[in-house]
């Protein structure tokens, strides 16, 4: 057996990401990342006894290149004999990097529930990760930001996670599976292709060759921090379901942060983002000594200190 397959079972089994009998939508684009995404599941569907549709999101960005990527997806869904469902939402091109992520994600889910699947799989790769670090490095971000995108969040698995770029294209070739090509990616346009295109190659040639792998062994151990802080600060949650000022205060600040957060994102609305600044906003109502009732609002949420406690609820609910 090839030995990117062997790597990818091995990461399935460490991570429990396709439980056997499961029912999976597969994003693909029709760029190397996708089709071996896809290649790999059909070769694996048998085994995990899996029953997969495709699904392809036409953006209308490149024209005819698009039309020609929607073809090439869909011609490949008829080869292996799976459905092909495609999305070619209207306002894409007006949109940035993260409203057309937004519209892939609220597709992939709504074919998932419309069919009663189990799981979406996306063909995000290490190279990826280490580019979504930097952005986020660059842009700041909490250890919650750093600790990367993870091989199963929810719904969601990325069973790629742990092979380079590099790795995919080798397969690719030996296999002789022939993949669509977004000519977009050698151009800075975006925030990432600049990472790409840019940043990358001039951190392995001025100062580290090896920076992808060096990034992702760090990625590893942020990760675990976040875990145990996460899994900590749950504990202390449930000690303090009333939200007593006097005992958040007794906390590591790292713990406050994190106790904050989780009672925000249990109450907020799906589509509601919680920043750092929305923490430390928090934080600064909690050591307040002024004798007063405090209120914070953020979207739906209405958080207010009632003298030695915190009330935090959902106005929409």
């Amino acid at each position: 057996m090839n030995n990117l397959i062997k790597k990818i079972q091995n990461t399935i089994f460490q991570y429990s990401l396709v439980p056997r009998g499961s029912r999976i939508v597969l994003g693909v684009s029709g760029g190397p990342d996708s089709v071996c995404l896809l290649n790999i599941f059909v070769i694996l569907q048998k085994k995990y006894d899996l029953d997969l549709l495709v699904a392809h999101v036409n953006y209308n960005l490149r024209e005819k290149d698009s039309q020609r990527d929607e073809q090439s997806v869909k011609k490949l869904a008829e080869k292996f004999g799976l459905r092909f469902v495609l999305l070619a939402p209207k306002t894409a091109k007006k949109s940035g990097e993260e409203p057309l992520r937004k519209i892939r994600y609220d597709f992939f889910e709504k074919i998932r529930k419309e069919n009663d699947f189990d799981l979406i799989a996306v063909a995000h790769n290490s190279d990826d990760q280490v580019e979504t670090f930097l952005m986020r490095v660059i842009r700041g971000a909490g250890l919650q930001g750093l600790s990367a995108m993870k091989y199963k969040n929810e719904r969601i698995i990325r069973p790629l996670l742990g092979i380079s770029r590099k790795e995919i294209l080798e397969f690719l070739k030996k296999n002789k599976i022939s993949f669509r090509l977004d000519k977009t990616n050698r151009q800075s346009i975006f925030f990432r292709n600049k990472i790409r295109n840019k940043l990358l190659p001039y951190l392995e040639k001025n100062f580290n060759s090896n920076i992808k792998q060096t990034i992702s062994n760090s990625l590893e151990s942020i990760r675990e921090d976040y875990d145990l802080i996460s899994e900590l600060a749950k504990r202390e949650l449930a000690k303090n379901k009333e939200l007593r000022v006097s005992k958040l205060l007794e906390l590591h600040p790292a713990l406050q942060k994190r106790v904050l957060r989780e009672v925000l994102e249990q109450k907020k609305s799906s589509e509601q983002e919680i920043t750092s600044a929305h923490i430390n906003e928090l934080l600064k109502i909690i050591k307040s000594v002024k004798n007063k009732q405090h209120v914070f609002r953020l979207g739906n949420l209405k958080v207010e200190r009632k003298r030695d406690r915190i009330v935090v609820t959902n106005q929409q609910n």
